[in-house]
């Protein structure tokens, strides 16, 4: 992973670029000479530094905090704004009311069909006091879960804003959730209500979201209202009394509706992340958190501004689905939202919306960029991409193949491409490229101020270049989640107790001597082959540089001898036949870049990997598969059918081998 030649950048910022961003211009307002003066002030002091932001940034409060930061009760339960009084919609949508923001584009969607709305400033804010005034009617308020379980569509920013406007709790829930996942979320979040749309088209089948939720209300005793957005104009069956049409509800209502004062630790969403094992975790998240957070890192590292316009295909059950949707609406930006995925109904979909809708960010992960590789640089180079200012990715490591690709060709080498690393528990970026630090593939540039991010090792010191380890956080910071929902003891083992006084991300990581980082994969998917410790991504990288993989998985499982053995599991490339010639092939080039010890003990090759909807590959269940373990949460999984051809092509494998049984 890690580029060998020091100092060779394949983008620079130029000299004007640097001395005109809005990064330069925030340091020199707080009498900063350079970022790593900026990291050592805001780790050394991260009340000074959040205090700084939420002025800088202009974060709107009912009433000001009496204290920015609290460690009274240890690292763990870090208090912010303590006193202090917010709402995110305060900052999204209450500050433009009055302004010329209000006639400005908000939110375009375009369906699979080619159907478009667009919504500008004053039609979401008049949807949102609307559907506040509706939920205030239905008895819901402060402090109650209501699950948002819907594919993006304007109405889905709308709800997000509206739950929030009244102080209830979002519960978001991936779209593709069937009804026992949809049940554990809500019943762990206690939900009285759940937002849901009669159905939406996924690569031209329609599917009936409104059932998977009557399904699921069986199991959830304290869900007492159904609120259904008409999208698909599909009958769906009825309860009544338990559910309202959401253009029903919201009728009648007009003007605007107050916004709910809210303070430090009152919770603004629950979002949920996968658990290796059990039961998925929700991260808790509130007011003063997320939008300061996502307003520096956004707003300022990556000069995302009023009248710029976002391309993310994403999901509401996502973390990035929530965040675009509040961090778009306080920059004062518009979102462009997309029905069903990137490649259908034509495999360069995402380069036509980019070119129609004329994006200046595009957000993308990796993993989608692998999988776009495959159509080919013709079903790119038709459209004109000129409009993009900055791309963002996050997901999943690069890989040197696809990250050239994709600066290549749509990027066309000179926009940056901003690599993101966080997670649901932290909402945003602790680690970063921007657009005053030069770039290597596959690298991040700088960790975020104020996270004391870190590489250690097991007994927590700071490892040096070349050196893998832990990616810690050594402070808490505004939008790190306040703990896991009604799990005091679940989120201290998980997250602060394997290495005293820091936060143990779960990420393997390693910096070069440029000082670049490289996320290397999860910690819990790295293996130990005859005394080292490797990341999969090192091993995948490989693969794919030989340009007869699409995709891979790599695996550690027990072995006598070398401890753990490499398993591979290859998507191969359009055209590539799987065979003698190419085992041979891909297990030189593991062997010639790591050495002999790696050589993979089965290489098998299959169609699709399992991948959650943000596109992350789970290779944990890759391995259960294998060995025969447990594969944890796999509610998440968009693609489930993936898995029974993994385990026949497996066991096929394992026959030639004679290891099946």
């Amino acid at each position: 992973m890690i580029q060998k030649a020091a100092g060779k950048f394949a983008w620079e910022p130029t000299p004007e670029m640097i001395a005109h961003s809005r990064l330069t211009a925030y340091m020199r307002a707080h009498g900063l000479r350079d970022y790593d003066m900026l990291i050592k002030k805001s780790n050394e002091d991260p009340a000074w530094y959040w205090d700084s932001v939420v002025k800088y940034c202009d974060i709107r409060y009912f009433k000001r905090y009496e204290k920015v930061l609290d460690l009274s009760g240890g690292k763990p339960w870090a208090r912010w704004c303590v006193g202090g009084t917010t709402n995110v919609v305060l900052n999204c949508l209450d500050k433009y009311v009055g302004t010329p923001t209000m006639q400005q584009e908000a939110v375009v969607w375009e369906g699979e069909d080619g159907a478009i709305r667009r919504w500008d400033y004053a039609a979401l804010n008049a949807e949102v006091n609307r559907m506040a005034a509706g939920l205030r009617g239905l008895g819901l308020g402060k402090g109650d879960a209501v699950g948002l379980y819907l594919p993006m569509l304007p109405e889905s920013i709308a709800a997000l804003l509206a739950v929030a406007k009244i102080g209830a709790i979002i519960l978001p829930l991936f779209s593709g959730f069937a009804p026992n996942a949809v049940a554990v979320r809500m019943n762990d979040g206690g939900a009285k209500a759940v937002i849901t749309v009669d159905g939406t088209l996924r690569r031209g089948q329609l599917v009936n979201m409104k059932t998977v939720i009557d399904e699921a209300a069986k199991d959830i005793p304290s869900l007492r209202h159904v609120i259904v957005i008409r999208n698909r104009e599909l009958p769906v069956a009825w309860q009544a009394g338990r559910d309202h049409w959401w253009h029903e509800l919201a009728a009648g209502h007009q003007g605007h509706e107050p916004t709910e004062p809210m303070l430090d630790e009152e919770p603004l969403m629950v979002a949920f992340t996968s658990g290796t094992t059990g039961r998925a975790k929700g991260t808790v998240h509130s007011h003063w958190g997320m939008p300061t957070k996502v307003a520096f890192d956004f707003g300022v590292m990556m000069e995302f501004s009023p009248g710029d316009r976002l391309l993310w295909i994403s999901d509401m059950g996502w973390i990035v689905g929530p965040l675009l949707s509040i961090m778009t609406t306080m920059l004062g930006g518009t979102i462009v939202l997309a029905e069903g995925g990137p490649d259908y109904p034509e495999q360069g979909r995402i380069w036509r919306l980019v070119q129609d809708h004329k994006v200046n960010l595009l957000g993308i992960a990796p993993t989608v960029v692998r999988t776009l590789m495959r159509y080919g640089v013709d079903k790119v180079t038709p459209y004109d991409l000129s409009s993009l200012k900055v791309t963002v990715s996050t997901g999943e490591p690069w890989n040197p193949d696809s990250w050239n690709w994709f600066f290549e060709h749509v990027c066309k080498r000179k926009v940056p491409i901003i690599n993101i690393s966080g997670g649901t528990e932290t909402v945003s970026a602790v680690v970063t490229n921007s657009l005053i630090h030069p770039m290597k593939p596959c690298s991040f540039a700088c960790a975020t101020p104020a996270t004391g991010a870190d590489i250690v090792d097991a007994q927590g010191h700071s490892v040096g270049p070349g050196q893998v380890g832990e990616l810690v956080f050594r402070t808490p910071f505004i939008s790190l989640t306040r703990g896991l929902w009604n799990d005091r003891e679940r989120y201290l083992e998980t997250y602060w107790n394997k290495i005293p006084d820091m936060w143990v991300h779960g990420d393997w990581a390693q910096m070069d001597e440029d000082g670049m980082m490289y996320i290397l994969g999860r910690s819990d998917d790295a293996f130990n082959v005859a005394g080292k410790r490797t990341g999969p991504a090192e091993v995948e990288a490989l693969l794919m540089e030989t340009g007869r993989v699409a995709e891979a998985a790599v695996v550690g499982v027990p072995d006598e001898i070398k401890g753990e053995a490499v398993v591979c599991v290859c998507v191969p490339a359009a055209g590539v036949s799987p065979g003698a010639e190419l085992d041979a092939l891909l297990s030189k080039a593991v062997m010639d870049g790591l050495g002999k010890p790696y050589k993979p003990r089965e290489i098998i090759y299959v169609r699709d990997l399992p991948k959650t909807r943000s596109m992350k590959i789970m290779r944990r269940v890759v391995k259960a598969v294998y060995t025969g373990g447990n594969p944890g949460d796999l509610a998440g999984l968009v693609n489930p059918e993936a898995l029974p051809e993994i385990a026949k092509a497996m066991q096929t494998a394992k026959g030639k081998t004679g290891r099946a049984g």
